[in-house]
């Protein structure tokens, strides 16, 4: 008896599990345009258009939202980023050399910068550093100051990232380079290094973005109106005219930045994949 009321109706057809499956999500994306829908019917587009996309206060932004707030954006991330760089690469070799306290310092210092969230360094850097050196400040000023910060926190994170590509070269590199007679140090520095950095340019320009972002940080060191990168100029504006156009228009600058070049590193992981093959 139970076989019989569980078996289907004659001739019913039966489903596929593809069949399913595909019923099941046209069902989804039919939920989503619904909710989508009755969002966009329910908003007040008129306020909207107003508050946040306002043509007459998004003109009245330019060029200083590009010669000011985008050029320091720029600015503070790039310099950031070369300090990174430099320093993360030191901190790299440190963390791979055969002497202990080069290896217990590099893995301190990762660990410390990265765990610490980026506000922490900029407050460190403008507070911290004139109490603990007293009638001296870094050159530059708030530019300086912003780079040095931004610098602390992406050595932490591009060590890592070099690290882990030094280790990627194969070690049959650097035994070549020996058997023709070079040191560890030279043919660390003319073989492994240069290969490792080629492989890790793509996680390097993901790291870019990070700092492009973290560089909203510097007005915590006390910019002037002349020194404000993009988010600090937005908010400025914001509040000026009592309208958040200028932080919309703020965070499509940032957009403008941070899309390309994150499609630029996913271009070159592609790239990198299909070499390897």
């Amino acid at each position: 008896m139970a076989a019989l009321r569980t078996a289907p109706p004659a001739g019913a057809p039966r489903l596929s599990r593809r069949r399913r499956r595909g019923l099941v999500r046209g069902g989804q994306y039919a939920a989503f345009v619904v909710a989508v829908v009755v969002l966009a019917l329910l908003a007040d587009w008129h306020s909207i258009q107003q508050n946040f996309l306002n043509p007459a206060t998004a003109r009245g932004l330019f060029p200083d939202m590009i010669t000011v707030g985008l050029f320091n954006t720029l600015v503070y991330a790039l310099s950031g980023s070369a300090l990174g760089l430099a320093a993360g690469l030191v901190l790299a070799l440190m963390r791979l050399s055969s002497a202990a306290p080069y290896r217990w310092f590099a893995t301190a210092y990762i660990e410390v910068f990265r765990g610490l969230p980026a506000l922490l360094i900029f407050i460190f850097v403008a507070v911290g550093v004139p109490l603990a050196y007293p009638g001296r400040e870094l050159p530059g000023g708030v530019y300086g100051q912003a780079a040095v910060a931004l610098g602390l926190v992406s050595a932490a994170f591009m060590a890592e990232i070099i690290r882990a590509g030094i280790e990627a070269v194969p070690r049959g590199q650097t035994e070549a380079a020996r058997s023709l007679g070079m040191s560890h140090a030279r043919a660390l520095r003319t073989i492994v290094v240069p290969q490792a950095l080629r492989m890790v340019i793509p996680p390097l320009t993901n790291e870019l973005v990070s700092r492009i972002k973290d560089s909203s940080l510097a007005l915590f060191i006390g910019v002037t109106l002349t020194e404000r990168e993009l988010s600090k100029f937005g908010q400025d504006l914001a509040n000026q005219k009592s309208n958040s156009t200028p932080i919309v228009v703020a965070g499509v600058c940032y957009l403008a930045i941070t899309i390309p070049l994150g499609y630029l590193a996913r271009r070159l992981e592609d790239r990198q994949r299909k070499e390897r093959r």
